[in-house]
């Protein structure tokens, strides 16, 4: 089975979405069956786009919660459709033990996703982290435990 993981940003740019979509699609395209298994925190942008991508491709994901109060705290309104129905996908759920959403939450749920995939996909500009947990953390992270990365940032991408 590929257990394949996810890291990406949250606020993408108009017309991004369908770049980065399109792109996990065909990167997930040679896994694609029901051996492919993902791993998504299901934040908005990167991680639900890849699990939209694992279900087109015939797989199935599990969810990593930061903290028992996410979607209330940290799912914005108009992505509350969309969350709920992934989240619903899930093959599992599981929650970091944290009541509050926050920094240490999303680092460790980045870190549990690290700890139960095989190969880290990173929809990642490239550049720095400007607080903990964010993309670059954990693709620094992933090198760190010798994962394999693969970074996505399609030509025209940009985040907002």
């Amino acid at each position: 089975m590929a257990r394949i993981g996810v890291t990406g940003h949250v606020v993408l740019a108009d017309g991004t979405a369908e770049l980065v979509y399109a792109r996990l699609t065909e990167e997930l395209r040679p896994y694609a069956g029901p051996e492919l298994h993902g791993i998504t925190c299901l934040a908005d942008g990167a991680d639900q786009l890849f699990a939209r991508a694992v279900l087109a491709n015939g797989g199935s994901y599990e969810a990593v919660i930061p903290a028992r109060d996410y979607r209330q705290r940290a799912v914005r309104v108009h992505n509350l459709p969309d969350f709920d129905e992934l989240l619903r996908r899930a093959t599992s759920v599981s929650y970091m033990p944290f009541p509050r959403a926050g920094r240490e939450a999303y680092l460790a749920a980045s870190l549990e996703m690290l700890r139960r995939c095989e190969q880290l996909f990173a929809v990642w500009d490239g550049n720095p982290s400007a607080d903990i947990g964010d993309t670059a953390d954990v693709v620094r992270l992933a090198h760190a435990r010798d994962l394999p990365v693969t970074v996505l940032w399609p030509a025209g991408a940009r985040r907002r």
